[in-house]
């Protein structure tokens, strides 16, 4: 006689299952949510949040590496980059909201697990795709622009140098190097 054990529902607890972690510990970077900070233990950083939900700013670090992705740009950045949505959703509650309900309504499309469970960025900047027109994908992308490639830690990354002026100019730089063509 053979039994069968039917698999019991249970309530399913904020967080990653030891099992979920497992799956995603070669897939890309983990990001340890703690109270009211955002923390990669695997390359040392931490990020807290005032206004925003860590949860959100995890999702929202993500979104920023979907909509601007650098391989070579480590996480850190990126959260650097998104924090001033943080620091403005202190001072104005109505882009707190814009950026909660943006984030909720990604999590929502992507269905059980959210946005950051999606295992493909195909499949993530498909959603980004389908919200891009939205007022919370315009906030992100256009604070992205600046917040982003105005940290001057990520310039040498893109081979930037800085700003030519105070060192002589383009012209006594190289201006008229054309070896590169």
């Amino acid at each position: 006689m053979v039994t069968i054990y039917e698999r019991q529902p249970h309530e399913r607890k904020p967080g990653l299952s030891r099992r979920e972690l497992l799956k995603r510990g070669g897939a890309g970077a983990l990001l340890i949510i703690s109270g009211g900070a955002v923390i990669s233990p695997e390359h040392a950083w931490g990020l807290e949040t005032a206004a925003l939900k860590p949860e959100t700013m995890a999702t929202l670090i993500q979104v920023a590496r979907d909509i601007y992705p650098h391989d070579q740009v480590p996480d850190k950045y990126y959260a650097i980059a998104v924090k001033g949505h943080d620091e403005t959703a202190a001072k104005d509650p109505a882009h707190k909201e814009l950026i909660e309900k943006g984030i909720a309504d990604l999590d929502k499309k992507a269905g059980s697990g959210g946005y950051r469970g999606l295992g493909w960025e195909e499949q993530r900047v498909a959603l980004l795709k389908e919200v891009e027109k939205t007022p919370f994908f315009q906030a992100v992308r256009g604070g992205l622009v600046v917040s982003l490639y105005n940290q001057k830690e990520v310039w040498p990354i893109f081979g930037y140098e800085g700003e030519s002026y105070s060192k002589g100019g383009y012209i006594a730089r190289g201006f008229n190097d054309i070896e590169w063509l």
